[in-house]
């Protein structure tokens, strides 16, 4: 009774209620700031415990004064401004004490703070009840205040507690309706313990209503006035902390891999492409755990990419990446993941590992694969079956691709790839090289297991396809290996499958040949030959031999013929006739023609006569669009002037493409060089070419000489030549003048030049050819 008494007979309700406003928010704003206080950084903690320390101290200080003026003993009032501002000093150092104690992490924190707030609060009550001056006597109720401190304590406790607890998101209001209790019972309680005896008042003294209701408002204002700057500066930090976390998620929604944030074993943020990757909505991701997603995460390290499963929303397990980094900037430490979906990733490596075995225009295994299978087949730890080899080529694909353009012939390689597919049987494998070479491989038992294969791939290659209105179509040719047979390693096998193959496709009656190892003998020695011949131009084991040519009348020297010549390790020479076809069958020819040509431009130019000479081209050579400008550089190196160069060229290299060979020619003509008709009459249109084309030369074929005894049409062969010659305008030089009635013959026909043995051999040097022609021909010819 003495505290309702007490409340309601002798305090100012409206003022107490003033009072009560100012508790309440200033409770609501302390609790604000310890649960920023208890997520701050490191290096803000204790200018955040002096802003709640304030903001407190200022609570309570305002609180109790307010009430001090709402109390209404009967008599006047006055304070003593030291205590009083000593009171206010204990209230913020109390606070600040309390939001220390309940800022650590240990159970007990909360209760602990609460308890010294609780005193704090009780030493600025009673400091201030020091303050506290009458006309009058004031007596003291132990059991009032000892029930004032208690309840003080009690509920400090409890409110502090349940503040300590709290999230950083979570309401306050019920810590700060405890911190209310806390000061109301305990001023209240505490005015309840005092008794106040007046002495008899006098004049002119100011009455205690005015006086109270002018320092009530004055003790608002201040108190108003701390609480807004501490509110405001909460406020602000606010705003700071949304901006952030508004940059937060810009950066969250920028990133295209899947972003998590997870503090405390709950997802606090996450983007746009985790809940797309998740399956489900933004919102039922953020509060839940991860490992809801990605039962595995713990097992994902920090500062590693750990590859895992991810069970998204419609059941579907995902293989993502996931990188781990831990913020320890903050308060409470964030683990940040990164969620990459390895579907995309995967699909590559496997499409990159199927083009690593397989064609990419047909999808066939290619020649990795082919391999590897051959080598698992034919290995001697296993079981090594007969085996049979084909290799495969496609005739006529050339002209599909040369007629109906290069995007036809894919599309009829991947027809033929799909019928080859469909047309092998278990155990057997077919793969493309390359081009149009495929191969096929099978187990057998028999000779004729191999042409049975032939048969159904042959059916497979053959049966025309109707593309665009047209119906395309090509051949094969097979050549058949078998293992162990005809071959001990696998590149031996392969070897002599191509063998075989070539042999069937040179062939005009069949399209299939087995290995034979005498009739590939040829082939063999060709590609050896190609092999070595690449090895000797490397080497330097070439050579120029140079041959005389003469005037017939006066046997005067007209010039000197280049013939390249082959020198092996062992000295023996290979003859031009042989390894010059296949240096054009095999390309080489245009490595050996141009050293040929640059080595006698250099020779002759150090010559002290001025003698011409006499350089064969390959009609390959004759094909490259290119070669005027090379002869120039060449001459234009070797310092030899052009007039000195005579080309010889046959009439062959001009008929596969008459109109670009005479662009060509001419060109040459324009640099100086001469050029000469090589063994003229052995080709296609001798007339026409002279007429279409001003040769300097006819070099007439040594075969017309060969047969000039036994043959009189030789001779009169030889007439119509030379009269031609003479008609035109142009000299004429007869090749292989091997005898003494040959060059008489000759002379008494007007020819112009001689070439051949009996005139002089070829030799390395030209001095040595000069030397080699007999001594007293020409008299006795004349």
């Amino acid at each position: 009774m003495r505290f309702a008494l007490c409340l309601t007979q002798e305090h100012n309700l409206w003022l107490v209620g003033l009072a009560a406003v100012i508790c309440l928010l200033g409770s609501h704003i302390t609790f604000r700031l310890l649960q920023r206080l208890r997520h701050a950084e490191e290096g803000t903690r204790v200018a955040w415990t002096f802003m709640g320390a304030v903001a407190t101290g200022a609570t309570i200080w305002c609180t109790h004064f307010v009430a001090m003026i709402a109390y209404q003993p009967g008599i006047p009032v006055e304070y003593e401004p030291i205590l009083t501002g000593v009171s206010l000093g204990l209230a913020i150092f109390g606070s600040a004490l309390a939001l220390w104690v309940a800022n650590h992490d240990f159970r007990a924190a909360g209760a602990l703070g609460g308890m010294i707030f609780g005193l704090a609060v009780t030493a600025m009550h009673y400091t201030g009840m020091q303050a506290f001056a009458v006309r009058g006597v004031i007596f003291w109720s132990a059991h009032y205040i000892a029930a004032s401190i208690a309840g003080a304590v009690l509920f400090g406790a409890l409110a502090f507690h349940h503040g300590h607890a709290a999230g950083r998101r979570d309401p306050v209001w019920a810590p700060a309706a405890l911190m209310v209790l806390c000061i109301i019972i305990l001023h209240f309680t505490a005015m309840a313990a005092i008794e106040i005896v007046p002495f008899a008042p006098r004049d002119g003294e100011l009455t205690a209503s005015a006086a109270n209701l002018a320092m009530a408002f004055a003790v608002t204002g201040v108190g108003l006035l701390i609480l807004g700057t501490a509110l405001c500066s909460h406020a602000l930090e606010a705003q700071s902390l949304a901006q952030a976390r508004r940059r937060l998620v810009e950066l969250l929604e920028g990133s295209v891999d899947g972003m998590i944030v997870e503090q405390d074993g709950h997802i606090v943020a996450t983007n746009a492409a985790f809940a797309s990757l998740a399956g489900v909505d933004h919102d039922e991701i953020v509060g839940g755990r991860l490992s809801r997603w990605i039962p595995d995460i713990d097992r994902v390290p920090i500062g590693a990419l750990t590859q895992v499963t991810l069970a998204a929303g419609d059941q579907r397990s995902i293989p993502v990446e996931v990188a781990l980094r831990k913020d320890d900037q903050q308060a409470r430490p964030s683990m940040i993941y990164a969620v990459r979906d390895l579907r995309p990733r995967l699909a590559q490596e496997r499409r990159i590992a199927h083009l690593a075995r397989n064609d990419s225009l047909t999808g066939l295994p290619n020649r990795a694969s082919f391999l590897e299978w051959l080598t698992r087949q034919t290995d001697e730890n296993g079981p090594c079956m007969p085996l049979a080899l084909l290799s495969i080529d496609l005739d006529r694909f050339k002209e599909v691709n040369d007629v109906h353009g290069h995007a036809a012939g894919d599309q009829l390689l991947i027809t033929i790839a799909e019928r080859m597919k469909t047309a092998i049987r278990p155990g057997e494998f077919v793969a493309r090289l390359g081009g149009d070479e495929f191969v096929a491989l099978m187990t057998l038992q028999e000779r004729e297991d191999a042409l049975e294969l032939v048969d159904r791939l042959r059916d497979a290659v053959t049966a025309p396809v109707e593309l665009d209105g047209n119906q395309l179509s090509c051949g094969l040719s097979a050549g058949v290996a078998l293992w162990p047979q005809d071959a001990r390693e696998i590149s031996s096998l392969i070897n002599n499958a191509d063998l075989a193959m070539y042999r069937a496709k040179a062939s005009l009656t069949t399209d299939v040949c087995f290995y034979e190892e005498a009739m590939d003998k040829a082939v063999r020695t060709r590609r050896r030959m190609v092999q070595e011949l690449r090895e000797a131009l490397d080497q330097g084991h070439l050579c120029i031999h140079w041959q005389v040519q003469t005037a017939v009348r006066t046997g005067d020297i007209t010039g000197y013929e280049a013939l390249v010549r082959w020198i092996r390790d062992d000295g023996t020479t290979t003859s031009p006739e042989e390894f010059i076809p296949i240096a054009e069958q095999s390309g080489l020819i245009l490595p050996i023609g141009e050293w040929v040509l640059r080595t006698a431009c250099a020779e002759a130019a150090g010559w002290r006569e001025p003698h011409k000479i006499a350089v064969n081209l390959s009609p390959v050579q004759l094909g490259h669009v290119d070669l005027p400008r090379l002869i120039h550089q060449i001459l234009l190196e070797t310092g030899l002037p052009p007039s000195r160069l005579e080309l010889e060229i046959t009439e062959t290299a001009m008929i596969a493409d008459f109109d670009r060979t005479t662009h060509v020619l001419r060109q040459i003509k324009a640099l100086g060089v001469a050029v000469a008709m090589d063994d003229f009459g052995t080709g296609y249109s001798s007339l026409s070419t002279l007429r279409a084309f001003p040769f300097d030369k006819i070099k007439l074929d040594r075969s017309f000489m060969t047969e000039l005894d036994g043959a009189p049409q030789s001779a009169a062969i030889i007439r119509a030549v030379l009269a031609l010659g003479s008609s035109l305008d142009i000299p004429v030089l007869a090749e292989g003048v091997e005898t003494h009635d040959q060059l008489v013959f000759l002379r008494e026909q007007g020819c112009d030049e001689a070439q051949g043995y009996l005139l002089g051999r070829p030799h390395p040097t030209v001095e040595g050819a000069k030397s080699s022609r007999p001594v007293g021909i020409w008299h006795d010819a004349a």
